[in-house]
C-alpha cells in the first residue's frame, strides 16, 4: 500500500482530496503547514507528497527544492498558482507533476497513481465512481465495497450495497423492482416487490436524501446522482 503526505492548508480541499485517496486504498497522513514534514519523511518514508505551493508557514517551491536536494521521492504541486512561469518553477524544483486548483479529486487520484507508475511504486488499480446531488457527493469503490457520502463512509447491509451499485451503474436509466430482485437480491418469486421498497427506503435514510433514488411509478426506480 503506497504511503501519500498531503500538504495542504485549506481544510476542504485537504479532506477531500484525502478521502478520494483512501477509496482508492492508498494510506494517507495529513499535514495543513510545513512544520513537522522534513521529520515525518525521514520517519516513515512516503511514497509521494501532495504538495501546495503557498502554506501558512513556508514556499511549497522552495521546501521541494530542499527535499529534492536530499530524495527523489515523487512531488506533485496542487497550487492556486497557474502561469507558465509558476509550472515551470514547480518542474524545475523538481515536481513530478503539476495540478491546478480548482481540480477533481479523482483526476488527481489517477495523476497520482500515474506518477507512481512511472516511478516504479506498485499501486492499487480500484474501480471508484463519484455522483453529486445538490451539492452532497456520493462516492463508491466497487472493489472494496465501500461508499462514502460527503467523504463520510456510509454502513451499509449488503442488499443494500448491491442496489446502490446497481442503480447507480445503470446511468440514470429506470430498473424495474423484478430487476433488482434478480440481480441484486436473487429473488424470482412474484410478492416480492415490498421487499425491495423496504431496502430502498433503508438506502435513502442513509443517503440522507430521498432524492438520490427517484420512484417511477408503475415501473421501478432510477439513479439521480449526477456523474462526477
Amino acid at each position: 500500500m503506497a504511503l501519500i503526505f498531503i500538504i495542504e492548508d485549506n481544510d476542504s480541499i485537504r479532506e477531500a482530496v484525502s478521502g478520494y485517496l483512501k477509496l482508492s486504498d492508498y494510506e494517507v497522513v495529513e499535514f495543513d503547514a510545513l512544520g513537522g514534514v522534513k521529520e515525518a519523511i525521514n520517519a516513515q518514508d512516503p511514497n509521494l507528497l501532495l504538495l501546495d505551493a503557498m502554506l501558512p508557514d513556508g514556499d511549497g517551491f522552495v521546501f521541494a527544492k530542499e527535499i529534492r536536494q536530499k530524495s527523489d521521492i515523487p512531488i506533485i504541486f496542487m497550487t492556486a498558482r497557474e502561469s507558465e512561469s509558476d509550472r515551470i518553477t514547480g518542474f524545475e524544483v523538481g515536481a513530478d507533476d503539476y495540478i491546478v486548483k480548482p481540480f477533481s479529486p479523482k483526476e488527481l487520484v489517477l495523476r497520482v497513481g500515474a506518477v507512481l507508475k512511472r516511478t516504479g511504486t506498485s499501486i492499487p488499480q480500484k474501480k471508484m465512481n463519484g455522483w453529486e446531488l445538490n451539492g452532497g457527493i456520493l462516492t463508491t469503490d466497487e472493489d472494496s465495497h465501500k461508499a462514502l457520502l460527503n467523504d463520510q463512509p456510509l454502513k451499509l447491509t449488503a442488499a443494500e450495497w448491491k442496489i446502490l451499485l446497481y442503480l447507480s451503474s445503470n446511468g440514470g436509466a429506470v430498473v424495474s423492482r423484478e430487476q433488482i430482485l434478480d440481480r441484486c437480491l436473487e429473488y424470482s418469486f412474484e410478492g416480492y416487490d415490498r421487499t425491495v421498497d423496504t431496502h430502498i427506503k433503508n438506502l435513502r435514510a442513509k443517503l440522507q436524501n430521498p432524492d438520490w433514488i427517484e420512484t417511477v411509478r408503475g415501473y421501478g426506480y432510477r439513479f439521480a446522482g449526477n456523474g462526477k
